[in-house]
């Protein structure tokens, strides 16, 4: 039998509803969590790791890299043959890429969590970690990276995007497609993944700022992220890729200081290009110096380029990072 292990974080999956605090807190630890999970057992040992219950919207890069450093140790046991990571789904996106980026064994890794709270109807938690030991257990999965699995879906960590704020089914992944699904038990996959982006870093830069776009947006807030200390900053354009040209204006002053600027689309899908050369459009942001970032969305742009500056990477060395790996 498989044996997986899984690294218990908190997030929705640990919690319950307070009625002093007026909401759900975290109230389950993980051998409170696996108890709430029967038919484990008969899909594969698990290895526990309990690392507090700390919700998604809390985590701090430095927080990630640790449990970045878990999971490289837990996978290196010969006897472990993948690992699981349960936590909150608001940030999903943005820490399942992270671990994708700096960890790149061939065992499988796999982040899940729930919808739902524990003491409410139709609490998914056991289902999602049901599935998602699977899938960490399974073969078919070898050298797939991270990828992400609720709702009996797999996507993989550089697209998978939270579509809903609430609903079950809400991960998708906009531009490629779900990797697979688990059904009647089984790990059923549709494709591999194209390639993936890897770095070595222990560190990430703190201060990379994501700025949305907007109609009649000037560049006040992009002047003001400079001014505070920025180590970098992601623009998500409107479309493919075009702004208000007071904000390029802006984005040109700090590129001139040595600044990376990284130029994503705030669409859900797609990429930020040089189709349009319109003073602010996205021929003109990267003749100007933006970095591009392929079809990461705005926010998985955010952490490669926080972990690439960390890791002491050049304009040429962020450039690689940021664009779509090839086959």
């Amino acid at each position: 039998m498989a044996r997986v292990a899984v690294v218990f974080t908190g997030g929705t999956i640990s919690t319950a509803f307070d009625p002093v605090a007026g909401g759900n807190v975290p109230a389950l630890d993980g051998a409170a969590i696996l108890a709430r999970t029967p038919g484990l057992g008969e899909i594969a040992e698990v290895v526990a790791i309990d690392r507090g219950r700390t919700p998604a919207s809390h985590f701090t890069f430095p927080d990630l890299l640790e449990i970045a450093a878990v999971l490289r140790d837990a996978l290196a046991d010969p006897m472990i043959d993948g690992a699981v990571v349960v936590q909150g789904t608001d940030t999903i996106e943005e820490t399942a890429f992270c671990w994708d980026l700096v960890l790149d064994g061939a065992k499988p890794v796999v982040v899940t969590g729930a919808m739902r709270a524990s003491d409410e109807a139709g609490f998914d938690g056991p289902a999602n970690l049901r599935d998602a030991v699977r899938v960490a257990a399974a073969a078919s999965m070898r050298g797939a990276g991270v990828v992400v699995c609720l709702a009996g879906t797999i996507e993989p960590a550089d697209d998978v995007v939270k579509m809903h704020a609430s609903a079950l089914d809400t991960f998708t992944s906009p531009n490629g497609g779900s990797l697979g699904r688990v059904e009647a038990g089984a790990v059923a996959l549709f494709r591999r993944r194209a390639g993936r982006r890897h770095l070595e870093t222990s560190r990430a830069a703190e201060r990379v700022h994501l700025i949305t776009a907007t109609v009649a947006m000037d560049g006040s807030l992009l002047d003001a992220a400079v001014a505070a200390g920025a180590d970098g900053i992601v623009v998500a354009a409107t479309g493919a890729g075009n702004t208000d040209p007071e904000l390029l204006a802006a984005a040109e002053r700090a590129i001139a200081t040595g600044l990376p600027v990284a130029l994503a689309t705030r669409c859900p899908s797609g990429r930020a290009g040089t189709a349009y050369a319109f003073p602010g459009g996205g021929a003109t942001w990267i003749r100007a110096g933006a970095l591009p970032v392929g079809h990461l969305c705005a926010v998985k742009a955010r952490v490669a380029l926080a972990l690439g500056l960390g890791a002491g990477l050049d304009w040429d060395g962020l450039a690689a990072l940021l664009a779509d790996p090839l086959p």
